[in-house]
């Protein structure tokens, strides 16, 4: 059975730099221009654009197959969609000069491949190497410190229309030697493009990280280059048990990329959460450290008649006023500087929300605010708690996991909690039919219900 009427599959398996591999030849354009192709002249329905793995025939990529008259291409390059959507998958007539029939040399030059690489791989083995995957989560932070670096300084806004290493560097007060470094490796990394002595932006790098583009997320991403230094700590708080204080911490610019991080974060979950909660009956919500009160300008904008509490820190209380001005919803989002961990919640409220909030506390922290939560909601009130939710063993999601250690170096006693505590806290407070609502991403939802 064939679901589709062409399958075409497109070899994007990635491999150390310097090994011969499809990618290396250029695999990836050929995938995004077929796909673009394919969709242009309305064809996407009817047939299927596949990545696949190594096929054995590295010497000869781009390597590309199309079923299910069993088309083998070899050397494809960007140039040659154009010509082979028309001509093959368009009136069925392959295009020759790329064909690869030869049956016995693709066979033969296969087996040599995999027999060489698992010799290979027995040798490394033997030799005792450390194993590829191991090596890269090892060095996996060169390229994530390349970028946040290139971010604190702002290069690619200093970048802008073009510009040589000394005149970069100077607009972002570093040395030019040093600065010129810190390009060529960005220009490795696919984010910028060099000519000469001339550096210019990418589009996907002048789309994300120039001051002044429609979806610059260079600010939000600040909070990230912060966290980078506060994870250099990690030795040392799983010796303590607590984070490491820091002359970092707490500064308005601080406050002020951490919550535009929040922001980013989570601008295209705040509908999920909505949808997944409604809005029937719900008219009044309280906001437990809304940050940037994406969440209540969600619920504003879904339903005209709900009001939203936001209570926050007072530092954070401004930056909030800015995100809620700018969503044009102040009449439904009101603001209280204060302390969840002290202030009085006030009582009525149909909805309590915790988005992103219980990770920051200790376990009797949150059973506190779940007691207090509880006795300020309204019958049929709801208590959601959105946040990374760790299995019964604590070992996963990954993501979770991680961010438990994030939680480590970045708080006092904060953690990742699992759906077992939460629920155990919840109707420990009081709380009936608890259940978990699963959203796309990383962090799932938890309510708790007031009878």
């Amino acid at each position: 059975m064939e679901p589709f009427r062409i399958h075409l599959f497109v070899c994007t398996q990635q491999k150390p730099e310097g090994v011969t591999s499809c990618p290396a030849s250029g695999s990836l354009a050929v995938l995004g221009a077929l796909d673009r192709e394919i969709q242009a002249r309305g064809l996407n329905h009817d047939m299927q654009l596949t990545t696949c793995g190594c096929m054995g025939l590295c010497d000869e990529g781009p390597v590309m197959v199309v079923y299910p008259a069993g088309v083998w291409y070899r050397r494809v390059q960007p140039s040659d969609v154009c010509e082979i959507v028309a001509t093959h998958l368009g009136d069925g007539k392959p295009v020759d000069r790329l064909i690869w029939n030869d049956a016995p040399a693709m066979k033969a030059m296969a087996v040599e491949h995999g027999e060489k690489f698992r010799a290979a791989m027995a040798a490394r083995e033997k030799a005792g190497v450390l194993p590829d995957r191991l090596d890269q989560m090892i060095r996996v932070y060169m390229p994530s410190r390349c970028l946040l670096t290139a971010l604190e300084l702002d290069i690619f806004t200093a970048v802008g229309d073009g510009g040589n290493a000394e005149q970069i560097g100077t607009k972002v007060r570093a040395n030019a030697r040093a600065a010129g470094m810190l390009l060529n490796a960005l220009v490795a990394l696919g984010l910028l493009s060099k000519s000469g002595d001339d550096y210019k932006n990418t589009p996907e790098s002048a789309r994300f990280f120039v001051q002044g583009s429609k979806d610059n997320h260079r600010n939000g991403l600040l909070h990230t280059a912060n966290i980078w230094h506060r994870w250099s700590t990690l030795t040392d708080a799983v010796r303590s048990g607590t984070r490491v204080p820091s002359s970092r911490d707490d500064t308005p610019e601080w406050t002020r990329n951490f919550i535009a991080g929040m922001q980013r974060n989570a601008k295209d979950r705040a509908p999920l959460l909505v949808k997944a909660l409604g809005t029937t009956g719900v008219r009044r919500i309280l906001d437990l450290g809304g940050g940037s009160g994406v969440y209540s300008i969600a619920f504003a904008r879904a339903c005209p008649d709900v009001q939203c509490e936001i209570l926050d820190i007072p530092e954070v209380v401004p930056l909030t006023a800015g995100y809620v001005s700018q969503a044009g919803v102040s009449a439904q989002v009101s603001l209280r500087p204060g302390d969840m961990l002290e202030d009085d919640f006030g009582s009525g409220y149909d909805i309590i929300m915790l988005n992103a909030i219980c990770h920051m506390f200790s376990e009797e922290q949150n059973r506190d605010i779940f007691r207090r939560a509880h006795q300020a909601l309204a019958p049929n009130g709801r208590l959601v708690v959105q946040d990374f939710i760790l299995d019964s063993e604590k070992t996963g999601p990954q993501q979770a996991a991680l961010f438990s250690l994030n939680m480590l170096v970045n708080t006092d006693a904060g953690a990742s909690y699992s759906e077992f505590e939460y629920t155990h806290w919840m109707k420990a407070a009081g709380f009936t039919e608890v259940c978990r609502i699963n959203l796309p991403g990383p962090s799932s939802l938890i309510v708790g219900l007031v009878k």
